[in-house]
């Protein structure tokens, strides 16, 4: 017979009741479980609404590429391929009857040529990632290797507040102090440098320090702080026991770094450039401020230019004065062709990537 049949008072029975637990209110209902039914309505409002979510960023896109296609068609078809390799830019003379061509109305000489834009985008975002990358990947390595906790996690916030600086603070520090600065001091210091092909890019005049590399250097200190927050935070990923067993091998810290750091984060590291460079493609006021805002090929590294999206922002005011509104809907073929070279760029790299994975040493190492 077990104990709980067992009558304390030895007169039979069934056994009394437990005693209440402590701080129990009379009267109070137990929580009922969840119903069959609620179970499914939660797990279908979760999945509609994940579905949602999922489709609203492809929709955005997809709407974002239907209506600069509508709104550049008419450009499209009076431009052409001329639009690409040609180098003027003008919106005709307002002051003659319209024409038209190719059943497209438009001022009288109107004429869009976008290859200097092309350009100039191109090589801005070239030299900042040329200067930013190294800085930036060296700065999180000495964050995370050298520094103490303390001082990484101050140094690292003041990353983080740089990466949030607005692009017209930056664009005004580089047209007031930073071009000058390095027009005086630092681009004629350039001008002796040994005189080899590769070279003599830095010869010429240098201007009052609007131009293209005074731009290149200005979006790589706004693309730094992207990516060496980003590289920080992915070395910070890697085992410890990874790297003190490596160090236990005999290793020393370069070998350790390149065998197992750098295999382990270096398809992260190509995701953290790329982010860098979607920046400095699409930047438009601090570029506008400090390349000087002229719509054609630099003559060397020190001249002025423009980019497809300072160009955007500063002829949109002009453009709507077009009574056929062919200017407007050539600067919305010009964003249609950022686009174009934003999506061409992430699906180059998130082929790099794939590549870059596959060949990893380490399994950890694929994901990103």
């Amino acid at each position: 017979m077990s104990d709980e049949s067992v009558d304390p008072l030895g007169q039979g029975g069934p056994p009394p009741p437990p005693p209440a637990a402590a701080g129990a209110v009379r009267g109070a209902r137990r929580p009922r479980p969840p119903r069959p039914y609620a179970r499914r309505l939660a797990e279908r409002a979760l999945r509609a609404g994940s579905t949602v979510t999922a489709i609203v960023p492809l929709g955005a896109l997809v709407a974002m590429i239907v209506v600069l296609l509508v709104e550049a068609l008419p450009a499209i078809r009076y431009n052409g391929w001329h639009f690409l390799t040609g180098s003027t830019w003008s919106q005709g003379s307002y002051y003659s009857p319209p024409v038209r061509t190719n059943g497209i109305l438009h001022p009288a000489g109107a004429t869009y040529g976008a290859w200097p834009l092309i350009l100039g985008t191109i090589e801005t975002s070239a030299i900042a990632i040329a200067i930013g990358f190294p800085i930036a990947f060296g700065a999180a390595i000495f964050i995370v290797e050298k520094l103490p906790k303390r001082l990484a996690g101050v140094v690292g916030l003041c990353l983080e507040l740089l990466a949030g600086i607005p692009s017209v603070v930056i664009g005004l520090w580089g047209v007031l102090t930073l071009g000058p600065l390095l027009a005086r001091d630092v681009y004629p210091l350039l001008a002796h440098l040994p005189n080899v092909p590769v070279l003599n890019i830095f010869r010429g005049y240098v201007g009052s320090g609007e131009g293209l590399l005074t731009s290149g250097i200005v979006l790589a200190a706004m693309i730094i702080p992207i990516i060496a927050a980003t590289t920080r935070d992915l070395l910070r990923q890697v085992p410890e026991a990874t790297r003190e067993g490596a160090e236990a091998l005999g290793m020393t810290g370069a070998e350790v770094f390149r065998t197992v750091q750098l295999r382990w984060i270096r398809t992260g590291v190509i995701g953290a450039v790329i982010l860098g460079l979607g920046r400095a493609l699409g930047e438009t006021i601090a570029v506008a401020l400090v390349s000087g805002s002229v719509i054609s090929a630099a003559t060397n590294i020190y001249g002025t230019m423009t980019t497809i999206a300072a160009t955007i922002v500063s002829l949109l005011d002009s453009a709507q004065g077009d009574p056929t509104g062919l200017a407007t809907r050539s600067l919305s073929e010009a964003a249609l062709v950022l686009l174009g070279m934003t999506l061409i760029v992430n699906i180059g790299a998130r082929m790099l990537v794939r590549r870059s994975a596959r060949g990893a040493a380490l399994p950890v190492g694929v994901g990103f």
